[in-house]
């Protein structure tokens, strides 16, 4: 419900904008619609609590920075696929606090240096999100239909739900993983249009983190972790979609 009204309220206001000033004007201000459109809809000083929303709305944007990297960095280290103390919880906030402080650190020293060297790369390595986005959340949807696979055939709910909805899922995002490497492997299609290696910034940090990533894998594997990689393939366990939230009321 809560992307439904995300999403009506983004179709809302993209109409309401382009029915009032027209495309014209929205192109010549693209850098900041919503203070031309403000300060001509509400006049002065209304005009500001459109600007304490934009600044709340960044603010919240900064923290999402932070918890899914955080969130996954729990997730491994108590998969024992990470340093344990990447998995410690504070006992008075009950979050990840050693995460959360790591990755916000990172995102700091990522987003400044590169800030520092060059704007222009900065919007490359976000456009590069893209792709590592695309790969771990297909690989999710696959997961997840192999994860329930002896419970697809309990019902139908189950089958749509477990297993149609995130493989088809996961082939979207196969598909949009392939695209974007063929579309950014053109340098012409970066922010700086410069070329690395032949290719297109975008790709080469994309591709080289998912690579950093089989690297520190193999690392974690020969220094003598290997108690992750010796994990056997899980499957869920009988009835757990109906006793899920997610899954109560589901028939047969």
């Amino acid at each position: 419900m809560a992307t439904i009204i995300l999403v009506l309220i983004y179709v809302i206001v993209s109409v309401a904008a382009q029915a009032y000033a027209g495309p014209k004007e929205l192109v010549d201000n693209s850098d900041d619609v919503l203070s031309v459109l403000g300060s001509q809809v509400f006049g002065s000083p209304l005009d500001k609590i459109l600007i304490i929303a934009v600044l709340t709305s960044a603010a919240a944007s900064t923290q999402t920075t932070i918890l899914p990297t955080a969130r996954t960095t729990l997730s491994m280290a108590r998969a024992k696929a990470m340093p344990k103390v990447l998995g410690d919880v504070s006992p008075r906030f009950l979050t990840p606090h050693v995460s959360t402080i790591l990755m916000g650190a990172f995102s700091i020293v990522w987003y400044v240096g590169l800030t520092a060297i060059s704007e222009n790369i900065l919007f490359d390595s976000i456009a590069a999100l893209g792709l590592m986005i695309a790969f771990y959340y297909g690989l999710t949807g696959f997961a997840c239909a192999v994860y329930y696979r002896r419970e697809l055939l309990r019902s139908v709910k189950s089958l749509i739900l477990a297993g149609v909805a995130p493989v088809i899922g996961g082939l979207i995002l196969t598909y949009l993983f392939i695209k974007s490497c063929i579309d950014l492997s053109d340098p012409a299609n970066s922010t700086s249009g410069s070329s690395w290696f032949g290719l297109g910034p975008p790709l080469v940090i994309g591709l080289g983190f998912l690579l950093f990533g089989v690297v520190l894998m193999i690392l974690w594997r020969l220094t003598g972790h290997s108690e992750f990689f010796a994990r056997k393939l899980e499957t869920a366990p009988p009835g757990l979609i109906d006793k899920s939230p997610a899954g109560k009321g589901g028939g047969s």
